[in-house]
């Protein structure tokens, strides 16, 4: 890494200044010839939880406000801190984990015992592994910005570094990133120096992997991408793995048939530099845990912990018998397979499950999809009632066959 320009600490009574090299046409940087390893040599990459967080790396969630990020954090930390897979990521090494959070420190430690007690760890799985510190505690200030400079605040840097060291930290998770400087979240520049001279040092000397979380800007409703990052884009640019949570929306909930969409979410890759990008989403609920902590004066607390949660299956809750009574009803009449026909298919699924083929129209398409893929429905070309070639619908492999076999 080429080396950092100097930096002047504070004296006192005196602000900090980021001095430039002197012009004195020394070179201050070289090239140096690749030389020849052969690909085996090669160490794999640190991967410390799926394909996020990464040794000597920072990496970045991008959420809205109230989604779930600071709970999805907490529960990444509880994994890595365990060694276990608590949300369906897999655990590449159990990790000493610092998690620092805007939250006041009871909160956290309602939040933190709420998830140990939904996912049963016990004290003696975190000892000396989870460390958890709130910005309203201590000072957290990796750089200041004057009027005409930003200023990297090196004894700060240094001391976290020793810090790093001392707790022999892997992972550090920062929740929010703008609770860490005090410089102009649109300035490209300013952010870049603050992950380029103040991160990159750290991570690169302690060998840790950085998680910053970050809110997205207003959005009106739209999807949170790698784009919707507030502030700077050099952030994003920065980062080699981004991830953006999205809450669900009314459309999903319907297709889902969910209740309350408010605490399901999702996860989807908005950048991912040093692995295959996923084009699916990460879905995740959060159950309410009973802290069982009333006193006479006040009720319990109730806390939100992130869980994984998988989307339905089109057929979840059906069985042969109901595939069954659907391709009896095709069988009786004439069905198209073309969904804005009157003689739809899938009046037959609504009239033989007790469906409503309008509210319903997702969930049968995707069952119609499903047996149609399995055999069971296949798509044959016949005349309609105008004499016209058009794909009908017609049971294929009984499914009672199958079952009675």
């Amino acid at each position: 890494m080429a080396p950092l320009p100097k930096i002047k600490t504070s004296e006192p009574g005196k602000p900090f200044v980021k001095l430039e090299a002197a012009n004195d046409n020394t070179s201050l940087i070289t090239a140096t010839e690749w030389k020849w390893i052969d690909p085996r040599n090669i160490a794999p990459r640190q991967w410390v939880y799926g394909r996020h967080y990464i040794r000597k790396y920072v990496s970045l969630t991008v959420s809205p406000g109230g989604v779930g990020k600071t709970g999805k954090a907490i529960v990444e930390a509880l994994a890595m801190a365990t060694g276990r897979n608590l949300l369906g990521e897999e655990v590449h090494e159990r990790a000493r984990v610092w998690l620092l959070n805007e939250d006041p420190r009871e909160e956290l430690d309602r939040r933190v015992a709420a998830a140990c007690m939904h996912y049963g760890i016990r004290e003696d799985d975190l000892r000396g592994f989870l460390f958890v510190d709130s910005f309203r505690d201590q000072e957290f200030i990796t750089a200041k910005q004057t009027k005409n400079e930003t200023v990297i605040v090196a004894p700060f840097r240094n001391g976290l570094k020793e810090e790093i060291r001392r707790r022999q930290i892997d992972v550090m998770i920062v929740d929010p990133f703008v609770s860490t400087h005090s410089v102009g979240e649109n300035d490209n520049m300013a952010i870049d120096l603050v992950i380029k001279q103040f991160w990159a040092p750290v991570i690169s000397e302690t060998n840790i992997a950085a998680e910053l979380i970050h809110h997205s800007k207003k959005l009106g409703g739209n999807e949170v991408n790698a784009e919707s990052a507030r502030g700077a884009v050099s952030l994003i640019g920065a980062a080699r793995s981004a991830i953006a949570l999205n809450p669900m929306s009314l459309d999903e909930a319907t297709k889902a048939n969910v209740d309350n969409r408010h605490v399901y979410f999702r996860a989807t890759d908005a950048k991912a530099n040093m692995a295959p990008k996923s084009e699916t989403s990460r879905w995740f609920k959060i159950e309410s845990i009973d802290l069982l902590n009333a006193t006479r004066d006040r009720p319990s607390d109730h806390v939100g912990v992130v869980t994984a949660w998988q989307w339905p299956g089109a057929l979840e809750g059906y069985n042969v018998a109901d595939l069954v009574a659907v391709q009896k009803e095709i069988n009786a009449g004439s069905y198209k397979a073309d969904v804005r026909a009157a003689n739809w298919a899938g009046n037959a699924v609504a009239t033989a499950l007790g469906l409503d083929v309008e509210d319903d129209r997702e969930k049968i398409k995707a069952m119609l999809k499903v047996w149609t893929k399995s055999g069971a429905l296949k798509s044959v070309t016949m005349d309609d009632e105008n004499r016209k070639k058009r794909p009908f619908l017609v049971v294929g492999e009984w499914a009672n066959r199958v079952e009675d076999s």
